[in-house]
């Protein structure tokens, strides 16, 4: 059934979890793989399209579509890391993953989900930067600035994910093995711990405080300002055109904000598998689908981008 192995101090160490999945609705797994897989699909092409597009337009290089490049990217890494092993498991009987797997797949989904958290707070600054501050534009968001944002980004979410994930190894796993998730995740994994969570428990409570709490604020403040702005502004052509800039990001932020909190933001003993499992597919699958639609294909500037790749490429 289950591998386990003996270490010198006599404690079986766990070296394979089940992970539950769809396997308590057995009637709908024709259903979720068609789904998933054209989800999956559409968002590796929408995101590898505005990595393109960012790269090879020169229209395209300025900094709000530097950062959608980087958001991008973070989509690829959070997508790729929850959806193939969860295919694998609705096509196959048994749905298990090694420990050191388990432990690769929590470091990549953490790394990318809080890397999406910190750079919506940064692309609201950027959005309010360029709404209530346009003159000063070029020079506060400059390209050396907006590459230290985004390596500062990437850093602080990799010593985040390498914490917890380091913590979490740290754990003695003992049974029951099954994880009640279709893809390994922190609060159904204290829940296993046959060993103290006191230390885990604390640390994701803050990064909660840190990811979840205080760049909600800072985004807050953010879209506050710009509102403020915009409803000062004389023109109505000004506030659309205002608006229009900035209302993609607010929605993007309102899915994947609402996803996460829901997810995350509870005690680990009111843990629901079910909701849990819901608000996961918002956003470790549905919002990196969505991301490229809501954000750029509706947008003139890489309509235009893509106008011109394309009959570049036919030819």
């Amino acid at each position: 059934m289950l591998s386990t192995s003996m270490d010198s101090s006599n404690e079986t160490m766990v070296t394979e979890f089940v992970l539950e999945g769809f396997s308590e609705h057995p009637d709908l797994q024709l259903v979720l793989i068609g789904c998933f897989l054209t989800l999956y699909m559409m968002a590796l092409l929408g995101n590898i399209v505005i990595i393109a597009l960012v790269t090879s337009s020169t229209g395209l290089h300025s900094p709000m579509y530097f950062f959608l490049c980087n958001l991008a990217t973070m989509d690829i890494v959070c997508i790729s890391s929850v959806l193939p092993k969860a295919l694998v498991g609705l096509i196959s009987e048994k749905n298990t993953i090694s420990f050191k797997g388990c432990m690769t797949q929590l470091f990549f989904l953490v790394w990318s989900g809080s890397s999406e958290l910190l750079l919506l707070t940064v692309m609201a600054y950027d959005r309010y930067i360029a709404i209530c501050h346009p003159l000063h534009y070029s020079s506060r968001m400059s390209p050396h600035l907006c590459g230290a944002l985004a390596m500062g980004v990437w850093s602080i979410c990799a010593l985040n994910a390498s914490i917890n994930t380091g913590l979490m190894t740290r754990l003695s796993f003992c049974g029951p093995k099954v994880i009640t998730h279709f893809f390994c995740e922190i609060p159904p994994l204290l829940l296993l711990s046959c060993s103290p969570t006191y230390v885990n428990s604390i640390m994701t409570l803050v990064a909660d405080a840190f990811y979840g709490g205080i760049n909600f604020i800072l985004t807050l403040l953010s879209y506050g300002c710009i509102i403020a702005s915009i409803l000062r502004m004389r023109s109505t052509e000004g506030k659309r055109k205002a608006f229009s800039t900035c209302s993609s990001h607010l929605i993007v932020v309102c899915v994947f904000y609402s996803s996460v909190f829901c997810a995350y933001i509870s005690p680990a003993s009111s843990y629901s598998p079910e909701r849990s499992k819901v608000t996961s597919v918002l956003y470790s699958v549905l919002s990196p689908t969505l991301n490229p639609l809501i954000y750029t294909l509706r947008n003139k500037d890489v309509k235009l981008a893509l106008g011109r790749l394309l009959p570049s490429s036919s030819h």
